[in-house]
């Protein structure tokens, strides 16, 4: 099982590509907010979840992703999963 922070890490590398605010992401915390913090557009929101989904090899439901908004909130739902398999 991989830590929060290996998790992180593995996140920002995904959602660097979609970050329009290069300044917040460098400030990435868990309270960080994809769209409102990072800029990220709703859109690209679902890339962020699909990437997610390749890279831990899990199945983000449309519940899941709704709640997926923040670092923090992203994290918790792919420890989550992760630990459903």
């Amino acid at each position: 099982m991989q830590t929060n922070e290996e998790l992180i890490i593995t996140l920002k590398k995904i959602v660097k590509p979609y970050v329009q605010d290069e300044q917040a992401f460098e400030n990435v915390t868990e309270n960080t907010d994809f769209i409102k913090d990072l800029k990220v557009n709703s859109a690209n929101l679902v890339d962020i979840v699909l990437d997610v989904e390749e890279a831990f090899d899990i199945e983000i439901d449309n519940a899941s992703m709704e709640r997926m908004l923040t670092v923090g909130a992203a994290i918790d739902i792919i420890t989550e999963k992760l630990a459903a398999k």
